[in-house]
C-alpha cells in the first residue's frame, strides 16, 4: 500500500535529481567556450524546468515550456548564430577579464534573494489540497478561441522570417 508520505519523499528525490541536472547544465551554459554547446545546455535547463512542472502536476505549463522555449526560442537562437556566420568552434576570448568580481556579486545577490524570500514568506505554507481543477481543453479553448486569427497571422510572419533567413544565409 502506497502512503502519502512515500509520494512526498519520491517527489523530493525527483526534485533533487532534476535540480542537480539543471544546475550542472546551467554551469555549462556560462562556462562553455562553444556557442552551440552553450545553447544545447540551455535547452537541457529548459527541459529540466518542464520536468519540474510535470512533477508539480502542471502538464499544460510543461508542454507550453517545451513548445515555446525549447521549440521556438532555441531554434530562433540557433538561426541567429548561423546567420551571423560566427565561428562555431571554440573561441578563446569570450570571457571578461574581470570575471572574478562577478563571483562575490553573485553570492551577495543570492544572499539578498534568500533573505527577501525568507522575510516575505517566513513560515507560510501553501495549502495544496484546495482549489479547482481546470482541464487542458478548457484552457486551450480560452486561449485559442478568440485569438486564433492572430495566432495564424503570427505563424505566417515567423514562416516568412525563416524563409528570409534561409535566403540571406544561402551562399550564392
Amino acid at each position: 500500500m502506497l502512503l502519502a508520505s512515500d509520494v512526498v519523499v519520491a517527489q523530493n528525490v525527483g526534485f533533487g535529481i532534476i535540480a542537480a541536472v539543471m544546475v550542472i547544465f546551467a554551469l555549462r551554459v556560462v562556462s562553455s567556450s562553444n556557442v552551440v554547446h552553450a545553447a544545447l545546455s540551455l535547452v537541457m535547463v529548459m527541459a529540466g524546468a518542464a520536468a519540474l512542472y510535470v512533477l508539480l502536476a502542471a502538464e499544460f505549463v510543461a508542454v507550453t515550456q517545451v513548445l515555446v522555449y525549447i521549440g521556438a526560442v532555441m531554434v530562433l537562437f540557433l538561426f541567429g548564430v548561423m546567420l551571423t556566420r560566427a565561428k562555431l568552434g571554440k573561441e578563446g576570448d569570450l570571457n571578461n577579464k574581470n570575471w572574478g568580481v562577478g563571483i562575490p556579486v553573485a553570492i551577495l545577490l543570492l544572499g539578498v534573494m534568500v533573505y527577501a524570500l525568507g522575510d516575505g514568506w517566513g513560515r507560510t505554507k501553501i495549502d495544496a489540497t484546495g482549489g479547482s481543477v481546470v482541464s487542458t481543453t478548457a484552457i486551450s479553448d480560452l486561449i485559442f478561441s478568440p485569438y486564433i486569427l492572430p495566432f495564424w497571422g503570427l505563424s505566417f510572419v515567423l514562416l516568412a522570417a525563416v524563409i528570409g533567413a534561409i535566403v540571406l544565409a544561402r551562399k550564392d
